[in-house]
């Protein structure tokens, strides 16, 4: 849940020092020097203007390698096939809230899963609230809390933010989104062991949405460790239960 309860990837250093052959190019005016010599010794020899020897070694420092650079995955036209149907129920409004606060709807689809699995009536013991389990200060006065499209605006809000501070690191967004967007500057060994298991689930089934599985074996995992009861709740309360 959200709580009041940042990391950047370093960019790789790219040298612009010579290479071997850097040793070894003579001056403009000795390759004019021995380019007449060759040329009175040698008359069917044609020697290359100095300039054109020099620039047959050029290269451009400053003109990056397309080759080498990093590329932004494409976002996904809709919602992975592995959430509970319970989440599913919800998959157009969270394509849509997503969207609103830019983000991935599949790692939206993860925070519902493991906050409420779907559950609109949701509310932990600390008083966590709604689909996102948002907390009662987020807030302002006069919102209901447990309107689906006001606790996806509150609770986007404050993923997107995380999200953020983690430099775009999905896994760490989602510790900070559980216990409060500080923990992202510690080390996650000093994560509340909560946060711990929280990231280890949502990074998990993230990764499994967002690469292309049709199955998420993190998800699974959940589902047996803590999740199925909150699922069948969510499934009678969407009326989903068989």
């Amino acid at each position: 849940m959200p709580s009041h309860r940042s990391h950047r990837s370093p960019q790789a250093a790219i040298s612009t020092g010579g290479g071997c052959l850097s040793g070894f190019l003579l001056p403009p005016l000795a390759v004019v020097v021995i380019g007449a010599i060759m040329a009175f010794f040698l008359p069917g020899v044609q020697v290359l203007p100095a300039a054109a020897s020099v620039n047959t070694w050029s290269i451009d420092l400053d003109q990056p390698d397309s080759s080498a650079q990093p590329t932004s995955p494409s976002q996904p036209a809709g919602l992975s096939p592995i959430f509970t149907p319970e989440v599913d129920f919800w998959a157009s409004d969270i394509q849509r809230w997503a969207a609103a606060a830019g983000l991935d709807p599949n790692l939206a689809a993860t925070v519902m899963q493991i906050e409420s699995c779907g559950d609109p009536q949701a509310l932990s013991r600390a008083g966590a609230m709604s689909l996102f389990q948002v907390m009662p200060f987020h807030f302002v006065a006069g919102e209901d809390p447990f309107d689906p499209d006001t606790n996806a605006l509150r609770g986007m809000g404050y993923l997107q933010r995380s999200l953020q501070a983690a430099g775009g690191n999905p896994r760490l967004a989602l510790a900070g989104y559980n216990g409060g967007i500080g923990v992202i500057s510690w080390s996650e060994s000093s994560w509340p062991a909560e946060t711990q298991r929280y990231a280890y689930w949502g990074s998990g089934i993230y990764a499994e949405a967002s690469g292309g599985s049709t199955e998420s074996q993190r998800l699974q995992e959940w589902l047996t460790t803590s999740g199925l009861s909150l699922c069948r709740q969510a499934a009678r309360r969407l009326g989903l239960a068989q």
